[in-house]
């Protein structure tokens, strides 16, 4: 059922990131682990505060924060797609709903900034927006954890030390 739109996201990845030094960059080669774990924290982040801000009655601080989500999603979303080149077909599936749940998301906050005269329309998308991309974020988690995406893609090996050399503390 998801195949063929995992096969889509696939190439739209390859298209856009390509395969060559700029693809490898996005994926985090220079860093020795993936880039997109990293770069997700400042949309939720961002998203998170806005919405007790929202709650408070700051919502002039809480549209900063979403604008500022809404722009940190550009090199979170690139990054993302970086890492779809390395993905085996079931972890390509769980990418495209985690891609899917964090769209859905990302266009609720897209809404809640531009429906900011209207606080409380804004203050119910950015919930339902939240929600969307802790869904995301889970599937993002599930990825890397349970299946292993973008795990010691570049690390040479074991270490040779022996379990048994006592640790000094």
């Amino acid at each position: 059922m998801v195949d063929r739109p995992a096969a889509v996201l696939s190439a739209v990845a390859d298209r856009v990131v390509g395969r060559g030094r700029t693809g490898e960059w996005l994926r985090g080669s220079w860093l020795g682990h993936p880039v997109h774990p990293l770069l997700v924290t400042m949309p939720i982040g961002a998203w998170s505060s806005a919405a007790v801000l929202r709650l408070t009655g700051r919502y002039d601080a809480a549209q900063h924060l979403v604008l500022i989500g809404l722009a940190a999603t550009v090199p979170t979303v690139v990054t993302g797609l970086a890492e779809v080149r390395g993905l085996d077909t079931p972890q390509r599936r769980v990418a495209l709903i985690h891609a899917s749940a964090n769209t859905v998301g990302s266009a609720l906050f897209l809404g809640a900034y531009l429906r900011r005269e209207h606080q409380r329309h804004a203050t119910i998308l950015g919930a339902f927006g939240l929600a969307a991309v802790g869904v995301g974020g889970a599937l993002g988690g599930h990825l890397s954890y349970a299946l292993g995406a973008g795990v010691h893609r570049w690390q040479t090996g074991p270490s040779t030390t022996p379990p048994d050399i006592p640790v000094q503390t």
